[in-house]
């Protein structure tokens, strides 16, 4: 495993277990698989593990894990105050101290304000006096290193990293959103100040893999370096020195094993103008067959009115980059076969969706676009017939 040091000089694996994706089993997590592949990680030299308040188990399940096997001191523990939820200052103790109980600990090494968007969001936490409560913390020992995980445009981006004396920072970042959120030019600003980054969403919630398009996919086999389409993000991030650590929702022992493989071999600054090329080429591939910007974070969810609308993003895009009959079928499997429709029909306009959306995309107009296209009428008949049969009492 490689490391690349924090703004204090110690070590942080530059492989990151995003805790988001554990594996569910029923309506809870599948806390044996997640122990498996945790310390399958932690074996092989991952230090650095994210998860939040909001997933939901996720840090139940985390410090669960840690406090069986006796390794909670023997590594990194990042969480979120949940910030958008937070309005009183006792609140921001109450999430605090509710995080810790979680996760079975007396400290958090690395503790985010969770999905900044706006420098209006942090201006109103220090209203609430977040800075003194930081402070406080982090000379209690309570808090080790102290940063924000940002969705938004550049421009706030840099109001907000240069607004306080920060820790750290995670963006959004991978060759497809260089000039969109935080982008390119807010991770060198962070680099010049000397501002570790932690990356989310390096595979764009699989589009860059499982949803890339087949004359993309056909590219990156046929380039002679032998790379899948993930080795190839994830090595593009990594050949920047910039980058500190990538989280990766790793929920299978074989996907732990490779991203652990390729994070002990990769060093900055190996790529050649040829892999610049193919990732130029596979970027404008992409951008010919995307419909809608969404990555499947689902922090557009719940919907009051019950629309899945990451799932239905997600058969919409496919649609584009495979194509309409592949489309169609995932939608059918797995939106129009809930017991509990979640139709985009369902839509009522009120618009909290989009203001949860970390790429601000217009969901209430695309999600009729989507329905548009994911249900044209000999659809409609073909789901009624067979949610009659299948979903019959």
């Amino acid at each position: 495993m490689n490391y690349r040091n924090d703004k204090h000089g110690e070590p942080v694996s530059i492989l990151g277990y995003g805790c988001m994706r554990f594996s569910k089993k029923g309506m809870g997590i599948d806390i044996d698989k997640a122990e498996k592949e945790l310390l399958e990680a932690y074996n092989a030299g991952v230090n650095y593990f994210d998860t939040a308040y909001l997933y939901p188990g996720s840090e139940a399940a985390l410090g669960e894990i840690l406090e069986r096997n006796g390794i909670r001191g023997k590594l990194n523990i990042a969480t979120k105050l949940p910030q958008y939820l937070v309005n009183s200052p006792q609140a921001i103790d109450k999430y605090f101290d509710e995080e810790l109980s979680r996760l079975r600990t007396d400290h958090i090494d690395y503790y985010l304000m969770h999905h900044v968007t706006d420098v209006m969001q942090w201006e109103k936490l220090k209203k609430l006096g977040i800075e003194n409560w930081i402070k406080r913390k982090k000379e209690s020992g309570q808090i080790r290193n102290i940063g924000f995980s940002y969705h938004g445009n550049t421009e706030n981006f840099l109001k907000v990293l240069g607004d306080y004396d920060w820790d750290f920072c995670q963006i959004q970042y991978n060759y497809i959103d260089v000039t969109s959120q935080a982008g390119k030019a807010g991770l060198k600003a962070a680099a010049e100040k000397g501002i570790p980054v932690v990356i989310m969403e390096p595979l764009r919630g699989g589009k860059l893999v499982d949803m890339l398009p087949k004359e993309a996919k056909t590219l990156i086999e046929q380039s002679g370096f032998g790379y899948s389409p993930a080795e190839l993000a994830f090595r593009w991030l990594w050949d920047q020195p910039e980058v500190t650590c990538v989280l990766s929702g790793m929920n299978s022992t074989a996907m732990v094993q490779e991203n652990c493989r390729i994070a002990s071999e990769v060093q900055p600054h190996g790529f050649t103008e040829k892999h610049f090329e193919l990732i130029a080429k596979v970027t404008e591939i992409i951008n010919k067959t995307t419909k809608v910007g969404c990555t499947g974070c689902a922090y557009c969810m719940p919907c009051p009115q019950g629309v899945d609308i990451p799932a239905i993003f997600r058969c919409y895009n496919r649609m584009y980059s495979e194509n309409k009959g592949a489309g169609r079928f995932e939608y059918v499997q797995t939106v129009a076969l809930q017991k509990e429709k979640t139709y985009a029909t369902q839509c009522i306009g009120c618009g909290k969706c989009e203001k949860h959306c970390p790429q601000s995309i217009h969901i209430r107009d695309e999600l009729k676009n989507a329905d548009k296209a994911l249900r044209p009428l000999f659809t409609k008949i073909q789901i009624a017939a067979m949610r009659k049969f299948m979903l019959r009492k």
